[in-house]
């Protein structure tokens, strides 16, 4: 298969969140005449290399078919391929349709030789609004899958932890009163205390990859009137979690040590991340191929329940901007990459 005349097609097919169906049809149709038998779960797609064998551990390819919306900075129509000096331009050719084509050429190329392991590959829908129909959903129906390859830009070096994500609501409570006679309890002055605290904390627990839990206090609303002494403060804090840690400990932790209330819009986008000592990250290590890191920036890998890395090509610095794009170099060397980390890999089985 050409991959980039696959991209070129891709880009064309608009495929924004939770509008991926055109997409994950043309996708079902392709795998189809490659001689594939894909299964289709609302608008994830997956499919084995080979038939499965209980005996041997599983690796999943994956990478999300759906992008953000386009800008209205972009020069070119984001919906059609601009091949120039080298590069491809279009929404999605850099998050992540270099990463779906590349991770398909792989696998086509994979599923030619006899491994020790099964090859899953799975295309998911949603993953840039974090939907509870993309991965989330997918992963209950899959078989075991013992390490999964998520596929994003990120220049080919390996992601070996991943931040997640828990927003705080929180509400201090005062007593309203006239502001010139000084009645009431301002619930402003009640909040400060906390947000201090979320400024000052430091959790004990430092990722070598991630550094610490990071809390930001990023909205404020209080108040409905001058001459009110406000009897309600709600502020929102940001999180962004280490492996070290799970949302439960977080949530903990700031309900043991503020005096507003505290409610988790959601704890679903957990924090991943792998023992340096794997052999998939020391076979990487050991080919010179690039450097190991931890990103900031989440993937599906926070709603997978199972062992997974990050890895792909393209630049961050691209993704959700206008004209954003891909060389073809890139892509090239990434289905080389995939294929000469993969092929006669073995990983032992989990129990």
């Amino acid at each position: 298969m050409d991959p980039v005349k696959l991209l070129k097609q891709l880009v064309s097919i608009p495929s924004l969140s939770r509008d991926e169906d055109a997409k994950a049809t043309f996708l079902c149709r392709f795998l189809e005449e490659e001689g594939l038998s894909p299964n289709r779960y609302g608008n994830n797609i997956w499919c084995e290399a080979w038939q499965h064998d209980a005996s041997k551990p599983t690796i999943m390819l994956n990478s999300h078919i759906d992008t953000v919306k386009p800008s209205d900075a972009w020069t070119s129509n984001p919906f059609e391929a601009v091949e120039k000096d080298g590069k491809i331009q279009a929404l999605g050719a850099n998050d992540a349709h270099a990463s779906v084509v590349s991770l398909l050429a792989a696998f086509d190329s994979l599923r030619t030789r006899s491994q020790a392991y099964n090859l899953i590959i799975a295309f998911s829908c949603e993953e840039e609004v974090s939907g509870t129909q993309g991965m989330e959903a997918l992963s209950k129906i899959l078989p075991y899958v013992d390490l999964a390859i998520v596929g994003e830009p990120t220049g080919m070096d390996l992601a070996v932890a991943e931040r997640g994500l828990m927003v705080l609501d929180c509400t201090s409570g005062g007593v309203s009163g006239h502001a010139a006679r000084e009645e009431g309890v301002n619930a402003i002055y009640e909040a400060l205390p906390d947000i201090q605290w979320f400024r000052d904390y430091r959790f004990e627990k430092v990722s070598p990859m991630l550094g610490g839990v990071k809390m930001t206090v990023t909205m404020i609303n209080a108040g409905r009137q001058h001459n009110v002494v406000p009897d309600k403060c709600g502020f929102v804090v940001d999180i962004r979690l280490n492996e070290c840690y799970t949302h439960q400990q977080v949530l903990d932790t700031v309900r043991a040590n503020i005096k507003a209330g505290a409610i988790p819009r959601s704890m679903r986008l957990k924090p991943s991340g792998i023992d340096i000592g794997h052999p998939f990250v020391q076979r990487y290590l050991q080919s010179g191929i690039g450097k190991i890191f931890g990103s900031s920036t989440m993937s599906d890998q926070a709603l997978m329940p199972f062992t997974s890395v990050k890895i792909g090509p393209g630049d961050s610095a691209r993704s959700h901007t206008a004209d954003e794009y891909i060389y073809v170099s890139e892509i090239e060397n990434a289905v080389d990459t995939y294929v000469r980390l993969l092929d006669g890999f073995s990983l032992p089985q989990v129990p």
